[in-house]
């Protein structure tokens, strides 16, 4: 399950900045001065620096209570399959 969380948060990440750098390519031409091309790259940048920093922390989070969290959802889906029975 960890492995498949952390693939899953990659994954957006790698999302956000094809994304990010689809958008500013494609509306590139639509700003009308340098000076805006650079505010709009400056922000786009930081967005795309403070996700990936964002979920990079959440990730090492993850590891330190891995066994927590995913302990729980082992322990009642086991229960949930003792009452199956």
């Amino acid at each position: 399950m960890h492995k498949r969380d952390v693939s899953i948060a990659w994954a957006f990440v790698i999302g956000l900045w094809l994304a990010v750098i689809f958008v500013a390519i494609a509306t590139w031409s639509l700003a009308p001065t340098s000076g805006a091309r650079a505010m709009l790259l400056i922000g786009g940048g930081a967005v795309l620096v403070l996700n990936t920093a964002a979920i990079m922390a959440m990730l090492h989070h993850y590891r330190e209570d891995r066994d927590f969290m995913y302990g729980l959802d082992i322990k009642f889906l086991d229960e949930a399959r003792a009452a199956k029975r």
